[in-house]
C-alpha cells in the first residue's frame, strides 16, 4: 500500500498520514466532478480521494455505501438558533440535531432572537457557554451591527466571530434595532478597517412604510406589503456604502430577483457584494400559499412563480452565490392565521437539501450545483477553508444522500422544537441515510447520535 500511495500522491493526491476509514460509492461528489471513489480519512480529515478499487489499508475500516451519494457536508452560515433566551422557540440541542438529521455538518448562528443578542464579546461568551455542550454539528456565531455598539465590533472580530449581521428595517425584536444610512456607514466604516465582513436584511422601511398594510389571512396581502421595491432599493443603497468605503458586504436571503442585474453590475465593477437565497424561496412560490397558512410567512416574503425562475437562473450563472436556510422557528402560537401579525419565520434546517435536491432535479441541475451552492460558497463566505469539498486536508464531513428515493414530510419526524413546516406534506427528493462530522458517523437513518460538534471560531 505504501510504495501505491506514493505513486498516487503524485496526481490524485493519497493519503500520508494513517488511514481510519474509507468511505466508498459509486458516486462522490468531489470539486472535479462526481466520479465512483474511495475517500480515505486519517483521523478527522480527509487524507486522499482515490480511484474506487484502491485497497483498504490495514487497520482501516471499510464503509460502502453502495450507489448512494457522498456529498460534502453541507454548511448553513444562516440559522437562528435563538438559545438561551427564547429557547421554547428553538435550541441548540434541537436545532443541531435536526442539522445532523439533514446532512449540515457546520452551522452559523445568527445573533439575534436570542436573550442576549451576539452583540458583545461578554454576550458571545454567553452563547459559546450555551451551545459547547449541546452542539450536534460543528457551530460558529456571528456578531451584530447595532446603532450603539460600533466599539463592540472590533473586540467581536478578535473573539473570532465570522462577520456582522445588520438590519436595514424592523427585526421584529426591540434587543436588535435597525440601521439607518449615516449609521450603516459607520458600522462598514469600522468593519473595512478590520477586513470584516458585513451580511445585510436588506429592506428599505421608507418603502415598507408606504406600502399598503392590513391584517388578513390573505397571503396577497402580505405581499403587498413587502413589495420588490423595498429589497432592490435597499440592496442599491447597500451596493452604494460597499463601493465608497471598499467594505466587503452579503446579501441576505434574496427574494426579489430584479435585483440580480444590479448585483452582477456591481461585481463587475469590483463591488465586494455577494448573496445568498434560501430553500424556500427556491422551491415554494406566492401562488400556491393558502389563506390563512402563516407557516409559509417569511420577510423578505416568498414570491410569485416567475420570480422563483429568475432565481434559479442567477445560480445557474454564478450571480446568486450560496443557498442557507434562514431556518427562523417559533412555538406554533406565534403562527397565526393573521399575516400582519404572525410571526414571520420558516424552518427548514431537517429539509434544506432534499427540497432543493427536488427542485434542481426538476430543473436539470446536478448533484455537483447542489453541493457548490449549499457547502462549497457557505463555507467560502464564512473563510471556513476546512469545510465545504471532498479533496484532501479538509475535514472528513460528509452527507450519505439517496437522490432516487422519496418521501413525504411528516412535521412529527422532524428534530427542530416545534413541528412547524411550511413543508408538511410535500413529497421530497432525496432521503440522507447518513452524515458525518470529522470522520465520525453523526447521524444515522435520521436519527442523530450524541453531540460532538465543536465551536468554530474566525480564523482568518
Amino acid at each position: 500500500m505504501e510504495d501505491r500511495s506514493r505513486a498516487a500522491a503524485e496526481g490524485a493526491g493519497a493519503p500520508t498520514a494513517e488511514v481510519t476509514l474509507v468511505l466508498r460509492s459509486t458516486r462522490v461528489v468531489t470539486p472535479e466532478g462526481t466520479r465512483a471513489a474511495s475517500v480515505a480519512v486519517a483521523g478527522e480529515r480527509i487524507a486522499a480521494v482515490l480511484p474506487y478499487e484502491t485497497e483498504v489499508p490495514a487497520g482501516a475500516r471499510l464503509e460502502d455505501v453502495g450507489d448512494h451519494v457522498v456529498l460534502p457536508g453541507l454548511v448553513d452560515t444562516h440559522v437562528h438558533v435563538n438559545d438561551p433566551g427564547r429557547t421554547e422557540w428553538e435550541g441548540f440541542w434541537t436545532a443541531t440535531r435536526a442539522a445532523a438529521a439533514g446532512g449540515i455538518t457546520t452551522l452559523i448562528d445568527m445573533p439575534l432572537n436570542s436573550l442576549p443578542p451576539t452583540t458583545t464579546v461578554a454576550n458571545l461568551r454567553v452563547k459559546q457557554d450555551t451551545a459547547r455542550p449541546k452542539a450536534h454539528v460543528d457551530t460558529g456565531f456571528w456578531g451584530g451591527a447595532l446603532p450603539d455598539n460600533v466599539g463592540d465590533l472590533r473586540p467581536l472580530h478578535d473573539a473570532g466571530v465570522f462577520g456582522f449581521k445588520c438590519f436595514l428595517s424592523p427585526s421584529g425584536v426591540d434587543e436588535f434595532p435597525q440601521l439607518d444610512q449615516e449609521q450603516l456607514a459607520a458600522s462598514l466604516t469600522e468593519i473595512a478597517g478590520f477586513g470584516g465582513l458585513m451580511i445585510v436584511h436588506a429592506e428599505d422601511p421608507h418603502h415598507l412604510d408606504s406600502a399598503p398594510q392590513k391584517s388578513s389571512p390573505h397571503y396577497a396581502d402580505f405581499l403587498a406589503s413587502r413589495p420588490r421595491d423595498a429589497e432592490n432599493t435597499a440592496i442599491a443603497h447597500l451596493i452604494d456604502q460597499a463601493r465608497r468605503l471598499g467594505a466587503r458586504v452579503h446579501v441576505l436571503h434574496l427574494s426579489s430577483s430584479d435585483a440580480l442585474p444590479l448585483i452582477a453590475a456591481a461585481r463587475r465593477e469590483g463591488v465586494r457584494v455577494t448573496v445568498e437565497t434560501c430553500p424556500h424561496f427556491l422551491t415554494l412560490t406566492a401562488e400556491e400559499v393558502p389563506d390563512g397558512a402563516t407557516e409559509f410567512k417569511c420577510c423578505p416574503p416568498i414570491r410569485e412563480a416567475a420570480n422563483q425562475d429568475a432565481l434559479w437562473d442567477g445560480l445557474a450563472d454564478g450571480t446568486i452565490d450560496a443557498i442557507v436556510s434562514d431556518h427562523s422557528p417559533s412555538t406554533a402560537d406565534l403562527k397565526t392565521p393573521d399575516f400582519s401579525t404572525a410571526w414571520g419565520g420558516i424552518s427548514s434546517l431537517q429539509l434544506g437539501l432534499p427540497a432543493i435536491w427536488t427542485e434542481a432535479r426538476r430543473r436539470g441541475r446536478t448533484l455537483d450545483d447542489v453541493a457548490r451552492w449549499m457547502s462549497t460558497a457557505p463555507a467560502a463566505l464564512a473563510g471556513l477553508d476546512a469545510k465545504g469539498a471532498i479533496e484532501a486536508g479538509r475535514d472528513a464531513d460528509f452527507a450519505v444522500l439517496a437522490p432516487e428515493e422519496t418521501f413525504t414530510v411528516d412535521p412529527a419526524a422532524l428534530h427542530h422544537r416545534n413541528q412547524v413546516t411550511a413543508y408538511a406534506g410535500r413529497t421530497l427528493h432525496g432521503v440522507v441515510k447518513s452524515t458525518w462530522l470529522r470522520g465520525v458517523r453523526i447521524a444515522d437513518q435520521g436519527t442523530p447520535a450524541e453531540p460532538t460538534g465543536r465551536l468554530l471560531t474566525r480564523t482568518k
